[in-house]
């Protein structure tokens, strides 16, 4: 069982800039892809970015531009910076890794953009 220990949420003002980072308890070699995905209250959890092993990115297209994903196998980490945030992204940031059939969730961070 793979765990994620998701960090670095917190409040900032809109505009300002957050990263967050997944520590992964193994290696993430072998994991197809990681990503961030995201739910605000009273909404559904929604894609924010992705990365497979490859490195190769998509991002939802409401943060194109704004956000950044990377993934550090080396560290086995993932992670998002987050740059012109804005009160629409607040939420509960999940990381998630998938590994053939197998999906892995975090158990989230809070970031709160207030205006």
């Amino acid at each position: 069982q793979v765990q994620l220990v998701e960090s670095g949420g917190g409040l900032v003002q809109a505009g300002g800039s957050l990263s967050l980072s997944c520590a992964a308890s193994e290696s993430i070699f072998s994991m197809s892809d990681m990503g961030w995905y995201r739910q605000a209250p009273g909404k559904q959890r929604e894609m924010v970015a992705t990365i497979s092993a490859g490195g190769t990115t998509d991002y939802a297209d409401s943060v194109k531009g704004r956000f950044t994903i990377s993934r550090d196998n080396a560290k086995n980490a993932v992670s998002l910076q987050m740059n012109s945030l804005k009160p629409e992204d607040t939420a509960v940031y999940y990381c998630k890794a998938r590994r053939g059939v197998y999906h892995y969730w975090g158990q989230g961070t809070q970031v709160t953009v207030s205006s």
